[in-house]
């Protein structure tokens, strides 16, 4: 079994989480457990459904630092990765941008030029800036949030296929229920604020150093032949499914390894089983492959076609 004390700081963390975004429970699980597993994610969802109070929150309760980015079609690459600029001296010294804080939100990204996304892109996958030729190391705990509105609000364009691929997961944020709906403005009438995190009712629980060995934690997880296996299953087949246009690579089964990997030790395990792959693998797949257009026209979607290759799929005994 994983330690107690692990189990503990990520329930309180969790707990901390759902206090303050409430009826988000898949969502702010699978923010921790890609934080956990050392993955960004993809926040899609219409404005106004607490994309940002839930990374907002995160950095609150881990005790890291914080930025968030409004990604606009004028939105230049050194605005976010930093500039290098000229002293009195007369020399250059590198200026950090906004990618050189823990956790980033990174509002719209779908609204930001092409040259502007690559940059993003690199430091997600190399977790380094380059700005003039040299590199510059980005934080450990660096994990990028992207929110994005519905492809079909005005003013949005398709992520490539490439850039949607580096975020180990896509978490889709939806309207709460009606009850949950009036405990929110319940919270209001009590004092929160959105925009004052002071309000949130959030202690730090740890700090990026406990970050690092909760992901140490992670990585020690058990994981049989059999749930690589299964894993190996699901993935092949979503690029031999009639229903997809386009499958998942081999890169979406090592994240739906490590996701299932963190998701054990968030539920106080030591070993991963069938269920944790299971839960995990519509929000690691759903933006990695593509529904038949004839389908879509339908109304059949990616979870649609992933729920069914699941059902479809043996299931290891361990």
């Amino acid at each position: 079994m994983a330690s107690t004390t692990t189990s503990g700081q990520l329930q309180e963390i969790l707990v901390a989480l759902r206090r303050v975004v409430l009826g988000q429970d898949d969502a702010t699980r699978d923010c921790l457990v890609a934080l956990l597993a050392r993955g960004h994610v993809l926040l899609e969802g219409v404005p106004g459904t607490a994309k940002t109070l839930l990374v907002r929150t995160l950095a609150r309760a881990l005790d890291v630092s914080y930025a968030r980015i409004q990604f606009t079609p004028d939105l230049m690459p050194g605005d976010i990765t930093g500039i290098s600029v000229l002293t009195g001296s007369q020399e250059f010294v590198f200026r950090p941008g906004p990618l050189f804080h823990d956790l980033i939100l990174a509002d719209e990204i779908n609204r930001a030029p092409a040259k502007t996304q690559a940059a993003l892109l690199e430091a997600m996958q190399e977790r380094t800036v380059t700005v003039d030729g040299t590199s510059h190391a980005l934080s450990g705990t660096f994990t990028v949030f992207a929110t994005q509105n519905p492809i079909e609000f005005e003013g949005t364009y398709p992520l490539p296929e490439a850039e949607l691929d580096r975020f180990m997961m896509k978490v889709t944020v939806g309207y709460p229920e009606a009850e949950t709906e009036q405990g929110i403005l319940g919270r209001y009438l009590e004092g929160f604020e959105a925009d004052m995190p002071e309000t949130y009712g959030v202690a730090p629980v740890v700090d990026a150093e406990g970050v690092a060995r909760l992901r140490q934690v992670v990585e020690r997880v058990r994981v049989e032949p059999q749930i690589t296996a299964y894993i190996t299953q699901i993935v092949r087949a979503t690029r031999e499914s009639a229903s997809l246009t386009l499958g998942a690579s081999p890169r979406a089964g090592v994240a739906l390894l490590k996701t299932s990997r963190a998701l054990a030790v968030l539920l106080g395990r030591d070993f991963v089983i069938p269920d944790d792959v299971k839960q995990l693998a519509p929000a690691v797949l759903r933006h990695r492959v593509a529904v038949a257009p004839e389908l879509e026209l339908e109304g059949v979607g990616a979870d649609d076609a992933l729920k069914s290759i699941l059902d479809q799929t043996d299931v290891p005994t361990t």
